[in-house]
């Protein structure tokens, strides 16, 4: 499942250049460093808030698998990412509104103050708190960690999905130009697609079909729990 993540982090950067994208110039102004120093430093730091989140998220879902009910966890959280998919403007709206992770003017006024410092630990730190900025292919791949129910693998899959996100962020910081909005609305367009198609291969995951690397046999708590027994009866 973890290569989903770099195809929605790499269509989710068309949609983040509407909030990051003014973000990303801004950096670059400010960036004197060679060889895209403070660029990739930039990057990296927003890139690690997304694999801390997944990580944490992957946690919470690995207390699920615990309990047994790993195989509805994945069905569910599929469905869930199919729901905001199919009515994606209206939670894209709301999870913008809400801000999760804190206010939205309170980040944007954090990040722009440590722009205006400059250093390699204020392009981190930029970095850092724009990956708290509340965005809707954001939440819909932590919403996959969840279900992943590991937080190695919510980590790995936050990771991706950050990395996804770098090249075309890199590619306005480099030209200074972001996109045409006719262009950046056809690609937005194929992101709630692509969300779907995420959706339902973790529904198709939970179903447990014995489809090798798609569909793969999860044990259940209660089958654990039966071979114990027979175990000790042995």
């Amino acid at each position: 499942m973890i290569w989903t993540a770099f195809l929605l982090g790499f269509l989710g950067s068309f949609h983040c250049l509407g909030m990051c994208g003014p973000i990303a110039l801004a950096v670059s102004a400010k960036d004197r460093s060679p060889f895209l120093k403070n660029k990739i430093i930039y990057n990296l730091g927003r890139t690690l808030t997304y694999a801390l989140l997944g990580g944490l998220i992957g946690l919470v879902g690995f207390s699920f698998s615990l309990a047994g009910i790993q195989q509805w966890i994945s069905i569910l959280m599929g469905a869930l990412i199919l729901l905001m998919a199919f009515f994606y403007k209206q939670s894209e709206r709301w999870i913008t509104q809400s801000g999760l992770f804190g206010s939205l003017h309170q980040l944007k006024s954090s990040l722009g103050t440590h722009l205006k410092r400059g250093g390699s630990q204020a392009f981190f730190v930029s970095g850092f708190l724009n990956g708290l900025l509340p965005c809707g292919m954001v939440y819909i791949a932590l919403i996959a960690s969840l279900a992943l129910q590991s937080p190695i693998q919510g980590a790995l899959y936050m990771l991706f999905f950050g990395v996804g996100t770098i090249p075309m962020l890199i590619g306005v910081m480099l030209t200074g130009k972001i996109m045409s909005i006719s262009l950046r609305n056809r690609l937005i367009k194929a992101m709630p697609y692509v969300a779907m198609f995420i959706g339902i291969l973790f529904i198709v995951r939970g179903l447990g079909l014995g489809i090798h690397y798609i569909s793969p046999k999860l044990p259940s708590f209660g089958d654990g729990e039966e071979s114990i027994e027979m175990t000790i009866c042995d």
